[in-house]
C-alpha cells in the first residue's frame, strides 16, 4: 500500500492482517475441498496481496483500472510462478459486478479484498455495495482504509498544525487541494459503509500500521531484532480499541449474509 503524500511510509510489517486473511483462506479451503479458494482483489494494483494469496493456492482475480499496474501484476505473478492462478481484469469498482459476472453466476468469491479502495473511489457506498455483490454467502470482505485520526496526529508531530486542523475538520479528512486521497475514514464510518449494503455484517475492526508514525529512529535503525520486537508489539496492539483508531490504516473484516 502506498502512503499518502506527506505521510510516512510503513516500516513495521505487522502480521495481523495477514493472519486474518490466512484464516479466511483456510476456512474457504475447508468449505471447498475439491476446488481452490476464490479471491477477488479490487484495486489490487501490482499484486502485493494477490501474488501471496495465489502462492497459498488461491485462484485470484485482480480488478484494477490501471493497465500499467496490471502489467506489473502479471510480471510479478510470473516471477513467483503463480501466473496460472492470477487473472488480471481492467475495470473499476463501479463495474465490478459486470466484469466478474461469471464468477458471481458460479456462486461468488470466498474472499473479497478492497484494500486502499474506499479512500480513492468517487462513491464509497457504491464501492462497498460492489464488494458485497461479489461475495458468496458466508464469504469475507476485507477492507483496508487510511485513518483520519492517524493523519491528524502525524501532521501534529510534523509541526503541520494547519494540515492537522484541516484533516480533523474537513468532511472527508483531507488536508488541502494537493492531497492525493479523496477521503480518510474512521472505524465507525467504514463499518457503516459496509453494513449499509445490508449484505454484510462487520466481525472485526483492527489497526494496521499502528507504529509507523511513532517508532523512534533508534528502533528503526536497530536491526532485525528491534524490528521483530516492534512487529510483535504491533500485532498485540492491532486489536486494542483505544489504539486502532490511531493506526495508519484501519482493517475491517465483514461477513457476507445469505440472501
Amino acid at each position: 500500500m502506498n502512503a499518502a503524500a506527506g505521510e510516512r511510509p510503513g516500516t513495521v510489517d505487522g502480521g495481523a492482517v495477514r493472519r486474518v486473511l490466512d484464516a479466511e483462506v483456510e476456512r474457504a479451503r475447508a468449505a471447498r475441498p475439491d476446488g481452490r479458494p476464490r479471491v477477488v482483489d479490487v484495486g489490487g494494483g501490482s499484486g502485493s496481496w494477490a501474488v501471496p494469496l495465489a502462492a497459498a493456492g488461491c485462484a485470484v482475480t485482480v480488478v484494477d483500472v490501471s493497465p500499467n499496474a496490471l502489467a506489473a501484476l502479471e510480471r510479478r505473478a510470473r516471477e513467483a510462478e503463480v501466473h496460472a492462478l492470477v487473472t488480471p481484469v481492467q475495470g473499476d469498482a463501479d463495474q465490478l459486478p459486470e466484469v466478474v459476472a461469471d464468477l458471481i453466476d458460479s456462486g461468488g468469491a470466498d474472499l473479497v479484498l478492497g484494500h486502499g479502495l474506499l479512500e480513492v473511489v468517487d462513491d464509497p457506498a457504491r464501492a462497498a455495495a460492489s464488494l458485497a455483490a461479489v461475495a458468496a454467502p458466508g464469504a469475507a470482505v476485507s477492507v483496508l482504509a487510511s485513518s483520519r485520526n492517524a493523519a491528524v496526529l502525524w501532521h501534529v508531530l510534523a509541526g503541520r498544525l494547519e494540515e492537522a486542523r484541516a484533516v480533523l475538520t474537513d468532511p472527508d479528512g483531507r488536508y488541502g487541494p494537493e492531497d492525493t486521497l479523496r477521503r480518510r475514514l474512521d472505524g465507525p464510518t467504514v463499518t457503516a459503509l459496509l453494513e449499509g449494503t445490508r449484505r454484510l455484517r462487520v466481525e472485526l475492526v483492527q489497526g494496521d500500521g499502528l507504529l509507523e508514525a511513532w517508532l523512534p529512529h533508534a528502533v528503526r535503525d536497530g536491526g532485525p531484532t528491534a524490528l521483530r520486537g516492534a512487529a510483535e508489539l504491533e500485532d498485540l496492539a492491532a486489536g486494542v480499541p483505544a489504539l486502532r483508531e490511531v493506526a495508519a490504516r484501519l482493517h475491517v473484516l465483514a461477513r457476507a449474509l445469505a440472501p
